[in-house]
């Protein structure tokens, strides 16, 4: 996707993929994760989710990393918090304490950015991109990062000749073939979603699933 179609999402405040609580997945499955409070999270396209405050309660540094700096800055302002701005290329920088959002574009991260990062969230992240961009994405994400790393991944999966994302759907088949040659992959859960859940009735799918993996580098 170009930037220019998320930052004009932003702009007119067309962001049904926000969710405004914290994800169940998270809650029910990051402990799956063995991750210790100390461990660096990166969630990438982040958003303004308050997952990133959950985790940041728990105790974990946190970098998000989001092209919008109105979904920056909404973050703070939504949570009633003051965030130090610390401008800069290819980053501005807001930060609250041990929490950072990294406003800028994903694919200008380099290793010494995340060399602390032991742990990803992604929940939005790969299901935001086409079909070309989510191998760029993983294969950006898997040289930039630390060869211990592990990763908590939401998917969703649906017939899309009903819908057209973003979200994308993204297939089961699909992660093993971006993942697995570096990953180990464990699936956790799927949940099927119902005609009437809001967002499947919202987007006319006459059934969805999410789909929540774990997936640990290889030696």
């Amino acid at each position: 996707m170009e930037h220019e179609f998320w930052h004009t999402r932003w702009a007119n405040k067309e962001i049904g993929f926000h969710q405004g609580t914290v994800n169940q997945y998270l809650r029910e499955h990051w402990s799956s994760l063995g991750g210790y409070p100390e461990d660096t999270v990166l969630v990438p396209l982040c958003g303004k989710a308050h997952d990133m405050w959950w985790l940041h309660d728990l105790g974990h540094p946190v970098i998000g990393v989001e092209l919008s700096e109105v979904a920056c800055k909404d973050f703070f302002e939504e949570g009633a918090t003051s965030a130090k701005v610390h401008p800069g290329q290819p980053f501005t920088v807001f930060r609250h304490d041990s929490l950072q959002l990294w406003c800028g574009d994903f694919f200008q991260l380099v290793p010494d950015d995340v060399r602390h990062v032991r742990l990803v969230y992604d929940r939005a992240a790969l299901i935001a991109l086409p079909p070309a961009m989510r191998r760029e994405y993983v294969a950006h994400l898997t040289a930039v990062t630390p060869d211990d790393l592990r990763i908590l991944l939401i998917t969703l999966d649906y017939d899309n000749r009903e819908m057209q994302g973003p979200p994308f759907n993204v297939s089961d088949e699909e992660v093993h073939n971006l993942y697995g040659a570096d990953y180990h992959i464990s699936k956790l859960v799927t949940q099927h979603l119902a005609k009437d859940d809001p967002f499947a009735k919202r987007r006319g799918l006459s059934s969805a699933t999410e789909s929540v993996f774990m997936l640990t580098r290889k030696d």
